[in-house]
């Protein structure tokens, strides 16, 4: 199964977004289709052959608008065409509003006869304003018919066809009245000029494009940003040479060298040399990462120290870079579930507005007060511009673009919007113990000395003789002494005994690290540190005992830590009205230590994996919404049967595949910060629908005089014009706001 983006041309509201999509998913091979009115794309998954692909582009064509297939490489060109169109734009605005003044000026006379007297006579000759008004019709407002057209050859219609109908109705009228006036007074139609009318609602609407087409620019701004990390150039070594040579033409497994202060410039293994790598843009973290022989480095990374060369294992598409890119490509051209709803009302709306314009036109012509023709076309007029569905079109899509980029500038990748509005729905979060809560490996925390020995003697002794252990624990005290600086010499001889510890001769001596169990069968008397190996156990620690010489010396500890901001993440949860449970292979007594350093009341331990999809399904059964909190991999059946699976800290392309968020920073916090964008997110698209539903059902009853006769209200066309101008350009306005979205850290404790 294939996905293809496609570039869509002429999109200009709701219903134009449900006709493409309808016409792209009769496509043989075609098995779903998302078009995006504020990217204005299209994602197609299917079978995509190049044949299937021509089949789509004239299919699309055949509706009367424009389609080119996409990919990550050509971001730029799109941008730079948006550009360009939002250009010409504001240029069509410039011209149709320096004719517009002209016309208003014009047009004063002939709306109050007393007051326009100082207007000159060839300013308000109504041959004059009808060539204004005629080059404003079909110059700078030549696009609504160009898409009219082609919209009704394809027998539906659109925003354009409303605006086409109101506008030519006025100017139509007003050039009969002025090429034969006579006549039509004589048949008794009323001398009435609606040029004024005609240029101003086309340049507020042409207006309206514009500040719409500059706001929905500065809504994408995620796939640039992430495009800038990647490196233009790499230094490749070719038959014993360097050559720098663009990026593009790297292949997996040339040889790549970096100097300090270079991007990385694709994924890959460090053969030769060692350095301190900046992977802030991966995972948050600002301290460099230490990078020897044989660990992998990232593309757009930043090598901050030596020089290194390194094996590019992936490439091209195939980059971290490259998938997080299309990744969130992907988020902001998917469809949210309350988007589909909105497309299948605006597939009715446009032939809706049409019907009740026409049967307003007709009841006012008869019942209207005199003129009633005036009166029955003003309202005409008024409905078919007041109810452009921009709004409701650009209401869902353009809160998914923005929710989804400020989780990337987060690292919270998320994999489509329906992910981003399931997530505002979750009130149980269930969370993995090892590498979610914890930092996932062991590390020395406690150190309790015998007497004769002071605790830098017990950890040299200790980590001495574990240098020759490969066991997790034992690591973590070599390592734990290597970040106090101590010096140390390997065993002279070592012995590992399987469940128990080990046994070594270290400097002259005989010494013993292990378990309980094991000082028992050597004869070690425990007295006085039993019941510190009691406590430390009870804290969820793992105590390791160290003899010399027949003689108990202490205890080392080690223990998987709390990663540092577990303990507030789980409080930001509770806070959210959120049930925090944690799962976790481990034993009772260490879960329950750090269940309770972390603020977690409920919890299971002892659980197999194959036994957390069923906790998970239990959780559903008692009407829960769960998140699934996991590295993406162990965790996998729980992961598939949550409501929303977030993988922590991998960034692997498993994880980026099957969780609904992968979270690249691997901090709890990062949770929190996608369960509190995903409700920003969907307040905002409520807010933006409440406000485009409201005005079309407040204004269209309003347009169409139904206050008329109590109130004596009528909604003059122009007005009608700028309203809807600034509905939608407000619904886009009122997204941007969610750029200021803060995460926690972000914001004072």
């Amino acid at each position: 199964m294939a996905k293809q983006r496609f570039g869509i041309e002429g999109m200009h509201c709701a219903s134009c977004v449900n006709r493409v999509e309808k016409k792209i998913s009769k496509v043989d091979g075609v098995e779903s289709v998302n078009v995006n009115l504020a990217t204005h794309q299209a994602q197609v998954t299917g079978d995509l052959s190049e044949e299937r692909i021509g089949e789509i582009i004239a299919s699309v064509e055949k509706i009367g608008f424009g389609a080119k297939p996409l990919s990550d490489e050509k971001e730029e060109d799109l941008s730079k065409k948006q550009a360009a169109e939002s250009k010409k734009l504001f240029r069509d605005f410039t011209f149709a509003a320096a004719v517009t003044a002209i016309v208003l000026i014009g047009s004063i006379p002939h709306m109050m006869h007393t007051w326009g007297t100082w207007v000159p006579g060839w300013m308000s000759n109504p041959f004059f304003l009808l060539i204004l008004t005629t080059y404003v019709q079909l110059v700078p407002g030549w696009r609504f018919y160009k898409n009219s057209y082609k919209v009704l050859r394809s027998k539906s219609a659109d925003m354009n066809v409303l605006v086409a109908m109101g506008t030519t109705s006025a100017w139509l009228y007003s050039a009969a009245m002025t090429l034969f006036p006579g006549f039509l007074t004589g048949a008794g139609f009323p001398y009435q000029l609606y040029y004024d009318v005609t240029t101003v609602i086309t340049t507020l609407i042409l207006l309206g494009r514009y500040f719409e087409a500059k706001a929905k620019g500065e809504t994408s701004t995620a796939i640039k940003k992430l495009m800038n990390l990647q490196a233009k150039t790499a230094r490749v070594v070719r038959d014993g040479e360097e050559r720098e040579i663009p990026v593009d033409d790297v292949k997996e497994g040339d040889h790549i060298v970096v100097r300090p202060g270079e991007r990385v410039p694709v994924d890959g293994v460090i053969v030769k040399g060692t350095s301190s790598v900046d992977e802030s843009m991966l995972t948050g973290e600002s301290i460099p990462v230490s990078k020897g022989t044989d660990d992998q480095v990232i593309g757009a990374t930043i090598n901050k120290t030596g020089s290194f060369t390194f094996r590019a294992s992936k490439v091209g598409k195939d980059t971290t870079l490259s998938q997080i890119i299309r990744m969130v490509n992907e988020a902001q051209g998917s469809k949210a579930p309350i988007q589909r709803m909105v497309d299948v009302i605006s597939a009715y709306f446009v032939p809706a507005v049409v019907a009740i314009a026409t049967v307003s036109f007709l009841v006012w012509l008869v019942f209207g007060p005199d003129p009633s023709f005036i009166f029955a076309l003003t309202t005409f007029i008024a409905i078919l511009i007041i109810a452009c569905p921009c709004a409701l079109g650009l209401a869902t899509p353009t809160a998914i673009m923005v929710g989804t980029e400020k989780g990337a500038d987060h690292g919270v990748l998320i994999k489509d919007a329906s992910s981003l509005e399931q997530a505002h729905k979750v009130n149980t979060v269930v969370l993995d113990k090892t590498g979610t809560i914890t930092e996932g490996k062991p590390a020395l925390t406690d150190i309790v000395a015998a007497e004769r020995y002071d605790e830098t003697e017990l950890l040299t002794m200790a980590a001495s003789i574990e240098t020759a252990s490969e066991h997790p624990l034992g690591e973590a005290v070599v390592r734990g002494a290597k970040e106090k600086s101590l010096s140390l010499s390997e065993p002279e001889s070592f012995n590992s005994i399987t469940g128990h510890g080990i046994e070594a001769r270290w400097n002259g001596r005989d010494c013993l690290a292990g378990n309980e169990k094991l000082m028992r069968e050597r004869g070690i008397d425990l007295s006085g540190m039993d019941a510190a190996a009691s406590s430390l156990a009870a804290q969820g620690k793992t105590p390791m005992y160290i003899a010399a010489d027949g003689h108990i010396a202490g205890i080392v500890a080690v223990a998987d830590r709390l990663k540092p901001d577990a303990a507030r993440s789980v409080k930001a949860m509770k806070d959210l009205g959120i049930e925090v449970v944690m799962l976790t292979g481990d034993n009772r007594q260490t879960a329950e230590a750090i269940a309770r350093e972390a603020g977690i009341t409920q919890f299971e331990a002892e659980v197999l994996p194959e036994d957390k999809a069923g906790y998970v399904k239990k959780l559903q059964k008692d009407g829960r919404r769960v998140a699934m909190v996991g590295d993406g991999i162990n965790d996998a059946p729980a992961l598939a049967q949550a409501d929303i699976s977030i993988a922590v800290g991998t960034g692997t392309d498993v994880a980026m595949e099957t969780a609904n968020i992968t979270l690249m920073r691997g901090d709890m916090m990062s949770v929190v910060t996608a369960l509190r964008l995903s409700r920003s997110t969907m307040r905002m698209i409520w807010q933006n629908l409440g406000w485009a539903f409201g005005y079309n059902i407040i204004l269209i009853p309003v347009a169409a005089g139904l206050l008329y006769p109590f109130f004596g209200l009528l909604l003059n066309p122009m007005l009608a014009g700028a309203a809807m101008a600034f509905s939608s350009v407000s619904v886009v306005l009122n997204t941007l706001r969610l750029k200021r979205f803060k995460t926690l850290e972000a914001e004072p404790a």
